[in-house]
């Protein structure tokens, strides 16, 4: 879709990026994650790269991690200084990953002779490295040497799928690649042996609370013969973006998080996948919220959820805003434009 495409890029024609610190990665933390079924130590690692190609091209409708990029060539040197920096802080965890706001195996981001010394490090020192990638970039060359390098180690690639819904992947999103290019990159991880984690967005633009939990079931469905890990991220409202050009207009609500544990619960009947939620910003303005009485309690329940793939942690709860979630179920289709997000009048 075009209009959408160069709504996108306008977006960004006034940004401004901040003066970034090229020798520091932009965050490093731990946190708990899931390996082998057991609950472990993960190394979480955000590079500071030139950002990501199709951000700088065009973009999608809900991403701002571009706010975050160098928006300029990285030079090789201080990539291996953001990598030494972020190592100091890394403290023998089984698992690390690593992002960049865009595709680790872009040569554009990361060099050839960038990614091979990190995969060379982290091979000799974790279990399982976890990186993002767009399907464009997964190849046979690349494959092979990352083969080579990691040996028996496990390695997993992410891949914003979004949606297995093309219509709505394109028109919506503006994600700038197809179900069956996700389907082809599947496949070639596969002949490696290379793990696949396969995002899917809950809520993108144009659609109303119902229709999101349907097209999360109905992708889910769709992927299960290709992916090892599901990971649900439910639409934030990030800076620059045309998702909060249309939230600042009352146009688009984030989604309930009533909404997310309905999707979680009905997923988990549906693939033997591994299922995860990544809320950033949950319980806020801008991120998945419900009201301010429950918000904390669902959020606990879905990290809980995300380690034990256990339903029962969504038993017993409740709140009289679930009704107005339900009540929104029902007439979201009988309105014209936004519903008026009462949850937040209050805050």
């Amino acid at each position: 879709m075009k209009q959408l495409d160069i709504f996108c890029k306008n977006l960004k024609k006034n940004f401004t990026p901040k003066i970034q610190d090229t020798k520091s990665p932009v965050h490093c933390w731990s946190e708990k994650d899931v390996l082998y079924g057991k609950i472990v130590d993960a190394y979480v690692i955000i590079f500071r790269t030139r950002g990501c190609s199709w951000a700088l091209k065009s973009g999608c409708t809900m991403c701002g991690y571009f706010n975050d990029s160098a928006w300029k060539n990285v030079s090789d040197d201080d990539m291996f200084t953001q990598f030494d920096r972020a190592m100091q802080r890394y403290s023998g965890e089984k698992i690390v990953k690593i992002f960049t706001s865009g595709s680790f195996l872009d040569d554009r981001e990361l060099t050839p002779k960038v990614r091979d010394k990190i995969l060379v490090n982290l091979a000799e020192k974790t279990d399982k490295i976890s990186v993002e990638s767009r399907p464009e970039y997964v190849n046979d060359e690349k494959l092979s040497k990352i083969h080579e390098i990691v040996q028996s180690k496990t390695f997993e690639v992410g891949v914003g799928l979004e949606t297995s819904n093309d219509f709505l992947r394109e028109h919506a999103i503006n994600k700038g690649f197809t179900f069956n290019d996700y389907k082809k990159a599947a496949n070639l991880l596969k002949k490696y042996k290379f793990k696949l984690k396969t995002y899917v967005l809950v809520k993108p633009l144009f659609i109303t609370e119902k229709q999101a939990i349907e097209d999360c079931i109905n992708t889910v469905k769709d992927i299960k013969p290709y992916t090892d890990i599901i990971s649900f991220n439910p639409t934030n409202v990030q800076r620059h973006t045309l998702v909060e050009y249309l939230w600042r207009r009352d146009q688009y609500r984030p989604p309930w998080l009533w909404s997310i544990a309905e999707i979680l619960k009905q997923s988990k009947t549906k693939t033997d996948a591994l299922i995860k939620c990544d809320l950033a910003g949950g319980g806020s303005r801008r991120g998945a919220h419900n009201c301010p009485v429950c918000d904390h309690k669902v959020l606990d329940s879905i990290a809980k959820f995300s380690l034990c793939q256990n339903t029962k942690v969504f038993e017993g709860l409740d709140c009289a805003c679930k009704q107005n979630w339900l009540d929104q179920l029902d007439i979201e289709n009988l309105t014209f434009g936004s519903i008026v997000d009462f949850s937040v009048i209050n805050k």
